[in-house]
């Protein structure tokens, strides 16, 4: 039996933010994700969060400047004191909230000097969040939705991971994002599954509820990803990070299908 997240960042946008968290849980949701929780009062969160029963499975860590297109501060060179900013922030609200995962976007560079940038951010982050129990992980986006983007490859997530040998780094593995960079979903759970700390899902190509999408060069859907995730042993929260096609409730008969 699957785990799902309800991204309230994405989901029940139909609900002002704090009503989120009761429309999630009705809903059927047992967690929920956020993408920058930060305009919003920790303690606040937490309160909803323990009202609802619900978890909270995973926050980005502030991404820098959204409004001038920053997307992440780990691989910006010169940016090491933000970055630690921004890591501080993201604890807090871990520590508030419970949640056990953040996401250290990478942000838009390429270069030498951005991996080097990049890996030390990791390293740090690692190093600072692994006492208080809370996993670092790493997602590789495409570059049709987030041009320029650094962690852009699978396979440099592996390399990175490998390299910086911090058990507490994991994948952050998007099947939207894999769909579109290179397909063969299911061999990449199989795969990387031993360095996967969390999953998302949306259908491809249009980022709507999960079994709405196309087979695409003959990809399997997003039923037997699903299928796959539960069978390859994976316990932790799948996140619905997708755009409803219409609205958040009346999309959500796959999940009946899933997680009864």
């Amino acid at each position: 039996m699957l785990n799902f997240a309800a991204n309230i960042s994405w989901l029940f946008q139909e609900w002002d933010f704090y009503d989120r968290f009761a429309a999630a849980s009705d809903a059927g949701f047992v967690a929920v994700e956020c993408l920058f929780p930060y305009e919003h009062d920790p303690d606040e969160i937490a309160r909803h969060l323990a009202r609802h029963k619900l978890t909270m499975a995973l926050i980005n860590l502030p991404p820098g400047d959204l409004a001038i297109g920053e997307r992440g501060l780990a691989a910006l060179p010169g940016r090491g004191e933000d970055f630690r900013a921004a890591l501080n922030k993201g604890l807090r609200y871990a520590g508030a909230t419970g949640a056990r995962r953040l996401h250290a976007m990478a942000g838009i560079a390429d270069g030498p000097a951005a991996m080097e940038a990049y890996r030390d951010a990791l390293a740090l982050a690692c190093d600072i969040a692994g006492p208080h129990g809370i996993d670092i992980t790493i997602e590789p986006l495409n570059g049709q939705d987030v041009p320029g983007y650094l962690m852009n490859d699978f396979a440099l997530a592996r390399q990175v991971i490998a390299g910086l040998k911090r058990s507490n780094l994991k994948l952050q593995f998007d099947v939207y994002h894999r769909r579109i960079l290179q397909g063969d979903v299911i061999g990449g759970l199989e795969e990387l599954m031993p360095i996967i700390g969390h999953i998302q899902i949306a259908s491809a190509p249009g980022r709507h509820e999960p079994t709405s999408g196309e087979r695409v060069n003959g990809e399997v859907d997003d039923r037997d990803v699903l299928n796959a995730i539960d069978r390859l042993g994976y316990r932790g929260f799948v996140g619905c990070e997708y755009k409803p096609a219409g609205g958040t409730l009346a999309g959500l008969t796959w999940l009946r299908e899933f997680a009864a």
